[in-house]
């Protein structure tokens, strides 16, 4: 599908959004281990993660994506790259402690940890440039770059009283300034898109006895605090920054499946950003959720027309979805989104966190990383089915 979006360089690369990660090869995941542990140095590492990045561009251009990543290779986590060189903890910010507040706890029974915010000021210990740039140089397509919301590190912060001296407000400001600075040099490395991790979005309306934030009411807050770094972009640059929202997705399993979209989604579109990342394949109504796009994403979002791509390949699973299916998908949606404003992606990343061993895929990362290519191969060939069916 041709979206058609004021600003856009390549029509093409609107009908198409790829989430930020592919899983790591197993070779890959074992090198971070022994780098935790002391085996090899950061060098032996840097090599296979630069191998691996190589790899991934070279097969994700081969998809016919006209938009690719580098499959966040290099990254701890989607949540932890500002802070932390492995989920370890290696080379975590000055900062900080280890062990602070779970940000999530998956269904599965497994959960995922923050860091813990000791003293300021905060500052990031690495922009997302220094990935990009070591990586654009195998790439001959646009490349979109993650990075994570100020909301989802507000909870490096303790959640009860305040640090003596640097106060929860001060907190805030810091965070908002070293996000755009992120978004900023994104872009300054040629970064086409940036697109905001918001997977916290849908968990702050769960309620969770066993993780103390859940519960809170936390989203409009969330909101609010996210506003702040976009508001930050004129209307122009806010064209090709977007969000990103799921039920979250490692080791195959989620952590906020469970919540309506109805209590996320009148609050996501609030958000200042050109376009949303949606995940849907895994969603049972969706006409439900198509309704409630129509009806929340903005005609004018601060100078911006929203448009959303929707989730139609599901990475937790490894059946993979054939060009046809997805192309009926993208035609029931038309239906309710206007055509001009609907692109697809996939339902998240494929591995959001550098060590996943992909359990429901058999053979593992390395098979799940071949089963991602191919979905996201088919659901490039479907939306090209769609498009044409459609007329644009």
């Amino acid at each position: 599908m041709h979206i058609v979006s004021a600003g856009s360089p390549d029509l093409d690369t609107d009908a198409h959004a790829t989430q930020g990660s592919l899983p790591r090869p197993a070779k890959l995941q074992q090198a971070i281990k022994d780098y935790e542990s002391g085996k090899i140095d950061k060098q032996a590492l840097e090599k296979l993660q630069d191998e691996a990045c190589k790899d991934t561009i070279e097969r994700f251009e081969k998809t016919g994506s006209p938009i690719i990543s580098d499959g966040e290779q290099r990254a701890s986590s989607f949540a932890t790259y500002p802070v932390v060189d492995t989920l370890g903890g290696a080379g975590l910010a000055p900062c900080l402690s280890p062990a602070g507040q779970y940000f999530a706890i998956f269904d599965d029974g497994h959960h995922r940890q923050l860091p813990k915010l000791e003293k300021g000021p905060f500052r990031y210990n690495l922009y997302v440039d220094e990935f990009f740039n070591r990586s654009k140089v195998y790439a001959t397509k646009p490349m979109k770059q993650a990075v994570i919301a100020p909301s989802m590190l507000s909870l490096l912060y303790p959640l009860e009283g305040e640090i003596p001296g640097y106060s929860r407000e001060q907190f805030h400001s810091d965070l908002v300034d070293e996000c755009e600075k992120d978004i900023r040099k994104a872009f300054a490395a040629g970064a086409f898109r940036v697109s905001i991790d918001f997977t916290e979005g849908r968990l702050a309306c769960k309620q969770d006895p066993r993780n103390p934030w859940t519960g809170r009411d936390l989203l409009q807050g969330f909101v609010k605090l996210n506003n702040r770094v976009l508001d930050r972009f004129s209307a122009e640059e806010r064209k090709n920054i977007g969000v990103h929202v799921c039920p979250g997705g490692d080791c195959d399993s989620v952590h906020s499946k469970d919540v309506p979209y109805e209590k996320l989604l009148p609050a996501m579109f609030q958000l200042n950003a050109g376009y949303f990342l949606l995940q849907l394949a895994s969603e049972e109504n969706k006409t439900e959720i198509y309704k409630l796009c129509a009806e929340y994403m903005r005609d004018d979002a601060n100078g911006v027309s929203q448009y959303v791509f929707i989730g139609v390949v599901n990475p937790l699973t490894p059946e993979i979805e054939s060009p046809e299916s997805i192309c009926s998908v993208i035609l029931e949606a038309a239906k309710y989104i206007p055509k001009g404003r609907l692109g697809t992606t996939d339902d998240c990343g494929f591995s959001p966190f550098s060590i996943d061993v992909k359990p429901k895929h058999g053979g593992g990362p390395d098979l799940a990383r071949e089963i991602a290519f191919k979905k996201i191969e088919n659901r490039v060939k479907g939306t090209m089915m769609a498009s044409k069916k459609l007329g644009v």
